[in-house]
């Protein structure tokens, strides 16, 4: 269990740059990894320790992970590449264990929130329901009580909380 679930950590791979949108409940700044992009997008990766990877890869991918602690994470939408290092992809979506909601955003059961288990579903339903989505203040009473484990349970490696406000927003629209 993580006290902070955006861990902060420095190392040759990181470059600190503050967003809101990807804050961990407004608390902590994202990690960024480094100058590394994507071999196969070209986007630039986002920084994930090696306890992210052993956690959700398929069992029998986790004997190729690198002995080293950080690795990088892609959130591109369309590409297939999910972990890389500079110059070298490592792992693509089909190695993950459970689907990746940020690279999958036209399925509706995939996960938003890995920890709380929002879903785009779950959020679409609520605000059918209610108007509005608790998704947002229910994930940061369970964050300040100590009760997210992103970097074990979220693809990504940190809180989920920009992805999750980007998804209520969207479904608040339809």
């Amino acid at each position: 269990m993580s006290k902070d679930c955006c861990a902060s950590s420095k190392g040759p791979l990181h470059e600190e740059k503050e967003t809101v949108t990807e804050s961990c409940c407004e608390i902590h700044p994202p990690q960024r990894c480094g100058p590394a992009k994507c071999p196969a997008c070209g986007e630039l990766g986002k920084t994930v320790r090696h306890t992210t990877l052993s956690s959700l890869l398929r069992p029998e991918k986790r004997p190729e992970i690198p002995k080293q602690e950080e690795f990088c994470f892609c959130r591109t939408r369309g590409c297939e590449v999910v972990y890389f290092l500079p110059g070298k992809i490592l792992f693509h979506k089909d190695d993950l264990s459970v689907p990746i909601g940020l690279k999958e955003p036209n399925n509706p059961n995939a996960p938003v929130c890995y920890c709380f288990g929002w879903t785009l579903e779950k959020i679409q339903t609520e605000i059918r329901n209610t108007g509005k989505s608790t998704a947002i203040n229910q994930i940061k009473t369970q964050v300040q009580a100590g009760n997210c484990y992103c970097e074990i349970t979220n693809p990504q490696g940190s809180c989920c909380l920009g992805n999750v406000s980007k998804a209520v927003q969207e479904a608040l629209t339809l």
